[in-house]
């Protein structure tokens, strides 16, 4: 390192003596990682295996959670002495900066009150607004306008690429808590090798729609009943270009809603039904996995977690395996759906398209169902 200015040197190559990491350094961080976990694992705290930034120790009334991004780091607990403890510890070993009660973390802001928790961006919407100038932008009831389909080449080509991109990946960070974006910003990014007039301007869509509650979030009550709900959904063929379909699901922990996601499916469905049954596989996985989260917080699931589909023909599949013909080119992999039916895990059940909750997350609805959808339903107590 280069020594501080004024510095004088009493003997021959003499160097300093490096006391704190320092940003940069391609090695940092895991070295980093490597020692705070090392020093939590000897407090006999235990690393999740499901999300390995997540530390858990204890029971009961005695359990505490310690989640880590780098150096920031958010702990819980129902005893405040637990917290005061891990905290002296990990400032006598480390030198931390306590900042607090929870109220603001990447962007996220977390306000809590006697009934529950809400997460929210509007800080970092506003800015988004801002820096697009789109603070005064007339709003849009609708995140997309429906039936619109975007490709590449539909329009003359962006001289400003950057622009484009960083645009939507500020949006994409967004949908962390605005599960009412996700489809759009899916399709967004779909472009961002070659965008082009006509994504600019489905972009700047988003940005009208944002602009009607930035401050729009998700709220997580207390003493919410433990049950797994969750819905899955595929819209078969619609990417035009490849002739793929997108999978859209959502999980909701009692009625809250705690995991979304749209994508692309990896490969082209000869049917709605192949589709909505990768659909389902993708899903399925997903619960599993936060199954075993939710273990590793000591939750434990009395009844099996219930999987909502709209394709009465995936369900009787997943339930009678007769129907070999049209499931035998279908990847191995895709059957995990009937092996965690067998197994009691999870509960496939029929609903009707209009009680769809996941077909927002597969293609862009018009005002009424995207209001039902993300206003009654995403947002019930």
């Amino acid at each position: 390192m280069t020594l501080p200015p004024g510095f004088q040197a009493t003997q021959p190559n003499q160097v300093c003596r490096l006391l704190r990491s320092l940003y940069g350094l391609k090695q940092a961080c895991r070295q980093w990682n490597t020692k705070l976990t090392a020093a939590l694992v000897d407090t006999c705290f235990t690393q999740s295996k499901s999300d390995p930034s997540l530390f858990t120790k204890g029971f009961g009334s005695s359990f505490i959670a310690l989640l880590v991004y780098v150096d920031d780091i958010l702990v819980a607990s129902g005893d405040i002495n637990l917290i005061h403890d891990l905290k002296h510890f990990l400032d006598t070993t480390f030198k931390i900066k306590d900042l607090g009660s929870l109220g603001f973390f990447f962007g996220i802001e977390a306000n809590r009150c006697k009934s529950g928790l809400n997460l929210c961006q509007r800080k970092y919407t506003l800015d988004i607004l801002h820096e697009a100038g789109f603070i005064d932008c007339k709003p849009a009831s609708t995140s997309m306008v429906p039936g619109h389909h975007l490709m590449h080449g539909d329009s003359e080509a962006l001289k400003d690429v950057g622009s484009y991109r960083r645009l939507v990946g500020r949006l994409l960070y967004l949908t962390a808590t605005r599960s009412d974006i996700s489809y759009a910003v899916q399709q967004l990014s779909q472009f961002i090798d070659a965008p082009t007039e006509k994504h600019l301007v489905a972009a700047h869509r988003v940005l009208r729609y944002i602009k009607a509650a930035p401050g729009e979030g998700i709220f997580y009550p207390v003493n919410n009943p433990i049950q797994l709900k969750s819905f899955s959904d595929s819209d078969w063929a619609s990417f035009m270009e490849t002739r793929k379909s997108i999978t859209g699901y959502c999980v909701f922990f009692s009625n809250v809603l705690v995991f979304w996601k749209s994508k692309k499916q990896a490969t082209v469905s000869k049917s709605s039904f192949e589709a909505e049954y990768r659909a389902l596989a993708t899903t399925v996985c997903e619960i599993q996995w936060l199954h075993s989260l939710l273990q590793d917080l000591h939750v434990q699931l009395m009844k099996p977690a219930t999987l909502f589909c709209d394709n009465k023909s995936a369900v009787a599949i997943d339930e009678n395996h007769v129907f070999h013909e049209r499931t035998k080119h279908i990847e191995i992999d895709c059957h995990v759906i009937r092996e965690k039916v067998s197994q009691g895990f999870i509960k496939l059940l029929s609903v009707s398209s209009d009680n769809q909750v996941a077909d927002g997350f597969t293609k862009p609805l018009p005002i009424s169902p995207f209001l039902y959808i993300y206003t009654d339903q995403m947002n019930r107590d």
